[in-house]
């Protein structure tokens, strides 16, 4: 493993890649091969998911300062060095399912910041700074530990989805109406009493997600004509049948996915074959010995290794098919118009060595 990166990150240097894949390479501390000497002053994308990273380079943006994309979902970052804000170009920075507790207010820096995921860390509140992000359009804080939002995030002129689901708001910022571009906003699964009342006043805001707010009894009158539903994978985070049917493949018990026993309702959402089959083949790769893994033929073998994402919310990994939102509607005026959608891609690395691993939410 050690030499296939050492290998990957000789040929990006010699052969002057803009993008970087190290996604899936247990990585404990950030390669020194990126940070010697000059650095990759030409790298532009950099992927290092699914690691197990705990920490960034304080000179990060001095060897790297053309980064335009960083994606560092699923490690075990706890700290953002103060450095980050000098990372001027970037554009997209995925820091989602780490270990943060505190976001550094350089982040504000990040002038150029367009898209920005910190879903599944232990956040209790986020810096008023991010309101000095103009250009940012995405903001993603689910699965936190917020139970306020920055009130200067109205001056995020240019957002346009928000996401903090599963956090512990009490109230929405009244500010946020005025968001001009505002085109989503995903507040399920909080504490939340109430709302303002010019919220949905805009007519660019089209979609609210406030379903399990216990305590939520009522909804602004200019949310009526929008589209309100739930969003997440159709999965519960966590499975309330304690019986699970299991696979056994000689000496191994795998267990099946809880989908195979929702099979004879209308109502149930059934992945494909294909899927079931992929996954239950990941977890027998990952529990198995390593004379049972090189039974399966090596393109077979490099599919179920490397997933093509993992679902935001339950976290189980996706081969073939990817469901980026459900509408479960209630009777609005658009119910009808927006139905269940399903987005089915593979991308292939330059490296013949793995695939391409994408995570479609971050």
């Amino acid at each position: 493993m050690a030499s296939d990166l050492h290998e990957a990150i000789f040929m990006a240097k010699q052969e002057r890649h803009k993008n970087l894949f190290l996604n899936y390479r247990n990585l404990v501390s950030f390669p020194v091969e990126l940070l010697r000497d000059e650095g990759m002053q030409f790298l532009e994308r950099l992927f290092m998911k699914r690691n197990s990273l705990t920490a960034l380079p304080e000179n990060l943006a001095q060897k790297l300062p053309n980064l335009i994309e960083l994606y560092l979902h699923s490690n075990n970052i706890a700290i953002i060095p103060q450095a980050i804000g000098n990372l001027v170009k970037l554009q997209s920075l995925d820091l989602s399912d780490n270990a943060l507790q505190l976001i550094c207010p350089e982040i504000g820096q990040l002038r150029s910041l367009r898209h920005l995921r910190l879903a599944n860390n232990q956040l209790k509140f986020l810096p008023q700074e991010l309101g000095d992000l103009r250009e940012l359009e995405t903001l993603d804080v689910s699965m936190n530990l917020l139970s306020t939002l920055p009130e200067r995030l109205y001056q995020c002129l240019s957002l346009q989805c928000l996401t903090a689901d599963r956090n512990l708001l009490h109230c929405l910022p009244r500010q946020l109406c005025l968001l001009p571009d505002l085109n989503e906003l995903s507040m399920a699964a909080n504490c939340l009493t109430s709302l303002p009342l010019d919220l949905g006043r805009s007519m660019e805001l089209q979609f609210v997600f406030v379903d399990n707010n216990a305590h939520l009894t009522g909804l602004p009158s200019y949310l009526y004509n929008k589209v309100i539903g739930c969003s997440g994978c159709g999965l519960a985070a966590q499975i309330s049948d304690v019986k699970q049917l299991c696979l056994t493949l000689g000496d191994v018990t795998v267990p099946l996915p809880s989908e195979v026993k929702a099979i004879g309702s209308e109502t149930d959402r059934v992945l494909p074959l294909e899927e079931l089959a992929c996954r239950v083949l990941h977890a027998a790769h990952s529990w198995t010995s390593k004379d049972v893994r090189f039974l399966l033929p090596k393109s077979l073998l490099d599919v179920v290794r490397w997933p093509l994402g993992h679902c935001h919310r339950c976290s189980q990994p996706m081969f073939t098919i990817v469901y980026p939102k459900l509408f479960p509607l209630r009777e609005t005026a658009l119910a009808g118009v927006h139905k269940r959608t399903t987005v089915s891609f593979v991308a292939y690395c330059c490296s013949s060595y793995c695939l391409r691993t994408f995570d479609l939410q971050g």
